[in-house]
């Protein structure tokens, strides 16, 4: 990569920090995406599943088809970085580095659209909502797939505390399934200072908590991996009355499908005993998100050729995360890999979805270098 370009990049990263879009509102995002493919002459498609966005490079004969990926949307975080380019939009930021990535997606673009050496056919997915709003499988729904016959697909995330510019490549799982959990405890509400004509949701819900928190450690098998985190609880509006209702929400990790179905059963049946015990009812409420995200053996290795051929840094000796990432769908439908790239060190509030982060400009040569590199060594492949 020019110093030219990676001057550039960095400037349109910065632009799109200052002006982040939460989940399905991503228009102006797709729109400066839909400029500077429009700048770089690569022609697109607009509008898939949203705002989503393919475009698409040929070059030669050969008739292999490779998919590279990156996410738009940003997070309902108020931003504590004091940058000169800090969000813009009260309440709203790319506390994520979704920004990054979409513009290492375009610099991606830009190698490819410079490079000879190759040949076949890329297509660059810029795809809305990944922050649990589905935005991958709205793509999928749209006909991602038939309408961009790609035979593999390669993304990844930026990672905070990870050496700035090494590549983790994960052979098996590499982030987790994630499940939203909605518990809903209705009583009979009344005064406070007769509980005994009451039946108290707000009680109920601390005996649930504390039930629910035996599932992992006395349910699941201690070598295998799963979260169950209850995150929020709702309820009542006077010091002196008994709630007649409770919401509990929070949000379900696991790396293998037989641990989910334990944890759904428990969760039933703990949800089963609170009503019993308290003469209220409980309603367990557990909406799963996309799978697992589990690399491809074959896939995972040009994600490490790839990485190699850019004299990366690289590891496999990282344990798989429990946070989630929607490009798991595609690896429903397609071989492929997901990667980290590292952010650089870890700084307090300066986590993935903390009001400090950010992208660290630094590594958009090796971001937008490896996914050209990873495309032109599957084409290869083929």
């Amino acid at each position: 990569m020019t110093p030219e370009l990676h001057q550039k990049l960095t400037a349109w990263r910065q632009h799109l920090h200052a002006h982040p879009e939460l989940s399905l509102q991503e228009k102006a995002t797709a729109a400066f995406v839909q400029e500077r493919l429009t700048e770089l002459g690569i022609p697109f498609v607009s509008g898939i599943g949203g705002h989503g966005i393919v475009a698409t490079l040929t070059r030669g004969s050969a008739e292999g088809r490779v998919g590279l990926r990156a996410d738009m949307d940003a997070l309902p975080i108020t931003e504590d970085t004091g940058l000169a380019y800090a969000s813009k939009n009260p309440g709203v930021m790319h506390a994520c580095g979704h920004d990054g990535h979409t513009v290492s997606l375009l610099g991606a673009a830009a190698l490819l659209a410079a490079d000879t050496s190759w040949s076949g056919t890329v297509d660059f997915i810029f795809q809305p909502a990944e922050e649990g709003f589905g935005g991958s499988r709205a793509m999928v729904a749209a006909g991602l797939f038939e309408r961009f016959p790609m035979q593999r697909v390669f993304g990844f995330h930026n990672w905070p505390g990870l050496e700035a510019g090494t590549i983790a490549v994960h052979h098996g799982a590499v982030m987790a399934s994630g499940g939203r959990v909605t518990i809903t405890i209705e009583g009979h509400a009344g005064h406070a200072g007769m509980p005994h004509l009451t039946r108290d949701p707000v009680m109920a819900a601390g005996h649930l908590i504390v039930a629910m928190q035996s599932i992992v450690s006395r349910s699941v098998d201690p070598l295998d991996t799963a979260v169950l985190s209850l995150s929020t609880i709702e309820g009542g509006t006077a010091p002196n009355q008994i709630a007649g209702k409770v919401t509990i929400r929070g949000t379900l990790r696991h790396h293998r499908t037989g641990v989910k179905d334990i944890i759904l059963a428990r969760i039933a049946e703990i949800c089963a005993g609170i009503a019993t015990s308290f003469d209220v009812k409980v309603t367990p409420d557990i909406v799963m998100g996309v799978g697992v995200t589990i690399n491809t053996p074959e896939e995972a290795g040009f994600a490490r050729m790839a990485a190699d051929k850019l004299r990366a840094p690289v590891r496999r000796d990282l344990a798989p995360s429990m946070a989630g990432e929607d490009f798991a769908r595609y690896l429903q439908e397609r071989p492929g890999a997901f990667v980290w790239i590292g952010n650089g060190p870890l700084r307090d509030g300066a986590e993935l979805h903390g009001p400090r982060y950010d992208f660290n400009d630094a590594i958009l040569p090796v971001a937008s270098g490896w996914m050209a590199e990873v495309a032109k060594t599957a084409l290869s492949a083929n």
